[in-house]
């Protein structure tokens, strides 16, 4: 399926380049802390929940903070 407008930037482009930017500006990066944040209230989430384990929920956590940060 042809993309409507091909010159934007998908969402797979666009976390790229927030990773890449979080990764040279380290903690100064704005979405930095909201995806660490994320990523311990995922990880406190997988270490409560019989069935995920918490680096599972570190995981996710961390990615629904990127993917909320992205698509703003």
């Amino acid at each position: 399926m042809a993309r409507q407008h091909p010159e934007e930037p998908t969402l797979v482009e666009l976390t790229i380049e927030e990773v890449k930017a979080m990764g040279k500006q380290g903690i100064d990066h704005p979405s930095t802390r909201p995806v660490i944040t994320g990523g311990v209230v995922g990880a406190i989430a997988g270490a409560v929940l019989p069935v995920v384990t918490w680096p599972v929920g570190l995981f996710a956590g961390a990615a629904i903070a990127l993917y909320s940060r992205v698509k703003r």
